[in-house]
């Protein structure tokens, strides 16, 4: 009797290579939203600008930013990831690029604001809601948290960097840098992200077998993203969801990722170690955004959206108090700690949209990180107004920390079932 065995050699699953790419396309655009805190001083001191009108240019990269994500959902829907975030990257590195030529405020508001705004966009984080979407059934919320701190991670990566050059070499080889590191990840992108699990033939990981692909729309982008947001727009949990993540944008890129730094330098902090802080609170963010994925697959996400947006709230309102020329235990612990809670907030809000909206989640997560960049937008202008006139940054932490107080409340109210 002749006993015959098949060995089967257990192979990696396609997504994960697919997340992976995403992971460093995600790293590479990462290194542009670090640099408006370490150029503010920079710019300001060689052409005169004010801090109102330099944050006016990077208010601008945060509506752009998050206004185009709707869209470029759609268009991922219509023409592919690969196509949009590739070219999302070549004009993140056209526009980072560019800025080393400019002579006056307009053009920074072009290049940095504009240009930079559209490309980053055009890949934040509804890249990441439509590669989970796509290519994971099990693991989903884990992956959303992984990828949302790659660009934590990018931050980690750059910042430090781009402080040492904007003081040695100066900020146009920082830009320069940022260009080419965009530029960089273009190639990976073309040749190894896939539209759909069918492309390579297989199934999103953990789907059922047999499961039916999601045929590409046909419909008109931004038709489609319009048409989304209407529908949308009638149910109470989108204004919750709008409203909490509007005020997570002022409480995070708008208010500290932009003004932190200079905030440090008001009370003798010297830069390179005030941005070292700020890459400190993206290693900590790597940690915090994962396990709020993973707890995304197991926790109620509006509980964690609560819980998240209070305790960010109240660290705001002591911060005034930490701020000191030397590095101090107590601001540490705040570093440590609202790194944890930094986007901790986007897997259970995505979670939410998926819930809620079905299909159309990744098009309505669009629209709600547009209200998170809008937030953000607000409160880097607002900042940069509270500075100039007031000559001190300490109203801003307060009203941003009773904001995210309010935000608390309502993603706590979220209903489950659309139109709730």
């Amino acid at each position: 009797m002749t006993i015959s065995t098949t060995t089967r050699t257990r192979r990696l699953h396609r997504a994960w290579f697919v997340a992976a790419v995403a992971f460093v396309a995600i790293l590479g655009a990462a290194g542009f939203r670090a640099t408006p805190g370490v150029l503010i001083t920079p710019l300001q001191e060689e052409f005169g600008w004010t801090k109102g009108t330099i944050s006016l240019a990077v208010s601008v990269n945060l509506v752009l930013y998050g206004l185009t994500a709707p869209f470029a959902a759609a268009l991922m829907d219509r023409f592919g990831m690969r196509r949009v975030v590739s070219l999302a990257l070549l004009l993140v590195a056209v526009g980072s690029g560019l800025t080393v030529l400019m002579t006056a405020s307009w053009q920074l508001l072009l290049f940095w604001g504009v240009f930079v705004g559209l490309g980053t966009g055009s890949m934040a984080l509804v890249f990441v809601a439509t590669v989970t979407d796509r290519w994971f059934v099990r693991h989903r919320g884990l992956v959303t948290g992984v990828l949302t701190a790659a660009g934590a991670t990018g931050q980690l990566i750059f910042l430090p960097v781009l402080a040492q050059l904007a003081q040695g070499p100066g900020w146009r080889v920082a830009s320069l840098t940022v260009a080419g590191a965009a530029l960089a990840v273009v190639p990976f992108v073309w040749w190894l992200l896939r539209d759909h699990p069918e492309d390579v033939g297989t199934t999103a990981l953990g789907a059922e077998p047999g499961a039916v692909r999601t045929l590409p729309v046909q419909q008109n982008a931004a038709v489609r993203a319009l048409t989304v947001l209407r529908s949308a727009a009638r149910t109470r949990a989108f204004w919750f969801l709008a409203g909490g993540f509007a005020i997570c944008g002022a409480s995070t890129n708008g208010l500290v990722g932009t003004h932190f730094i200079p905030a440090a330098h008001d009370h003798g902090m010297a830069e390179p170690v005030a941005a070292g802080l700020l890459a400190v609170i993206g290693i900590f963010d790597i940690a915090g955004t994962i396990a709020s994925g993973w707890l995304s697959d197991k926790v109620n996400p509006k509980v964690l959206l609560g819980v998240y947006y209070g305790l960010r709230g109240l660290s705001l309102m002591v911060l005034p108090g930490l701020f000191a020329a030397t590095t101090e235990p107590s601001m540490l612990i705040f570093i440590v700690f609202y790194g944890l809670d930094w986007v901790a907030t986007v897997p259970p809000t995505v979670a939410l949209c998926r819930r809620i909206y079905g299909a159309d989640g990744a098009v309505v997560f669009g629209w709600v990180f547009g209200s998170h960049q809008i937030g953000a937008a607000f409160a880097a202008v607002g900042a940069g107004l509270t500075r100039d006139h007031l000559g001190a940054y300490d109203l801003a932490w307060y009203v941003s920390g009773a904001l995210c107080l309010l935000a608390a409340g309502m993603s706590l109210a979220i209903g489950h079932a659309k139109g709730r």
